[in-house]
């Protein structure tokens, strides 16, 4: 027989011979029974923590969801129904993806009402023994803390047992960056190539693929040297997709170098052969860096049939597209630009983020700001 207890106020909690914690909350009456919650968990502080909140919603109005109620139906109407509104379609399409092939299967027929932390538990190592990446389970795990927080802003569920539970810890891949040399080996490589300007940006002013390649004609003064970030371009279920960036911090004015204003300069002059070349066939849309018909270029093709043989060409690593942004914020860094300055150029939400990331080129600095001292507070040899 189980033992049993009661904790004041908390409904009454027991443990089971198999050693989990149940609390049973009392929720009122229908077909004229008396109709029960439960609650799981491994131990008592746990499952006495999700009776409180359970009461407190229903002292609030709030009734609790179906006792029947499975995983897989909660996240496919938070998905479908909540988060659809607040995220951006490329990471509804990621956590759609997520939910499907590694949530669901695990645990999505587990009833919402009796997930537990030991069920993320063994989600998580699950995912991990097969072959996962500690990443992409954290990742699952921000996703169901997200969506486990907003049932129990709702009274869904008494507590968010994601809080009381770890995810994998991430070991930080390091970032590749060029040397100032190897900066100007590529630049110099891409010379002749159609995308020389674009190259040229990237290294200079970090913006993102997406904005480079949304970058339109009307958000460049070239006169005063400066261009607008406000919008990106990606594609979505075979569909282009044009959106701001996803944060006020996105959308930037970012000054340019001379060398950038010259290389827009020629880009525009062969862009308009390439217009009058493909006459009625071009399509419009203000692209500085379109496709030989003025549509957005897909981004495999920018890395298969440009980026990687430039790497190739200038006796370069192979580097993903993304590490050119990693270079310009690091060369900013050395050259000693405040750090305010590197996060409004890249676009960082905050300078935390910024330092965070580059947190690896701030020893040296660290070095010279010491040598610096010394030279300056040095006394005078008498």
């Amino acid at each position: 027989m189980a033992t049993r207890r009661r904790g004041h106020g908390e409904g009454s909690i027991y443990r089971r011979k198999d050693g989990r914690w149940v609390g049973v909350l009392h929720v009122g009456y229908g077909g004229g029974r008396r109709e029960r919650k439960s609650f799981y968990g491994r131990t008592r502080p746990e499952v006495a923590a999700q009776l409180t909140a359970a009461i407190r919603s229903q002292q609030q109005g709030r009734r609790p969801p179906p006792e029947r109620e499975k995983v897989k139906d909660f996240l496919r109407h938070w998905l479908n129904d909540i988060a659809r509104r607040s995220v951006r379609g490329t990471t509804f399409v990621g956590y759609e993806r997520m939910i499907r092939l590694h949530i669901d299967p695990m645990i999505g027929d587990i009833r919402l009402a009796r997930l537990g932390a030991d069920d993320l538990d063994k989600l998580y190592a699950g995912l991990l023994g097969k072959g996962l990446a500690p990443k992409t389970v954290s990742l699952v795990h921000a996703l169901l803390h997200c969506a486990l927080s907003d049932a129990e802003r709702r009274g869904a569920v008494g507590v968010n047992v994601a809080t009381h539970v770890d995810p994998p810890r991430v070991v930080r891949r390091e970032i590749r960056t060029l040397s100032a040399d190897e900066a100007v080996r590529l630049i110099e490589s891409s010379r002749d190539d159609r995308f020389h300007a674009l190259y040229v940006l990237a290294l200079t002013c970090g913006l993102r693929q997406a904005e480079l390649l949304g970058l339109r004609w009307q958000d460049v003064n070239l006169e005063d040297a400066v261009l607008a970030v406000r919008q990106q371009v990606y594609r979505l279920g075979g569909e282009w997709i044009y959106s701001e960036p996803k944060t006020a911090k996105g959308r930037r004015t970012v000054s340019l170098s001379q060398m950038a204003v010259t290389a827009l300069r020629e880009h525009r002059r062969c862009q308009l052969e390439e217009r009058l070349k493909a006459g009625a066939t071009w399509e419009d849309n203000d692209l500085i860096f379109p496709n030989h018909l003025g549509r957005p270029v897909e981004k495999q093709n920018l890395m298969r049939r440009s980026f990687r043989p430039l790497l190739k060409c200038a006796g370069l690593p192979q580097m993903r597209f993304h590490d050119l942004r990693h270079c310009a914020a690091t060369l900013l860094l050395a050259e000693g630009v405040h750090p305010k300055v590197v996060q409004e150029r890249l676009g960082h939400s905050t300078i935390a983020v910024t330092m965070d990331v580059y947190s690896h080129v701030m020893p040296t600095l660290q070095r010279e700001a010491a040598e610096r001292l010394d030279q300056l507070l040095r006394a005078p040899v008498r």
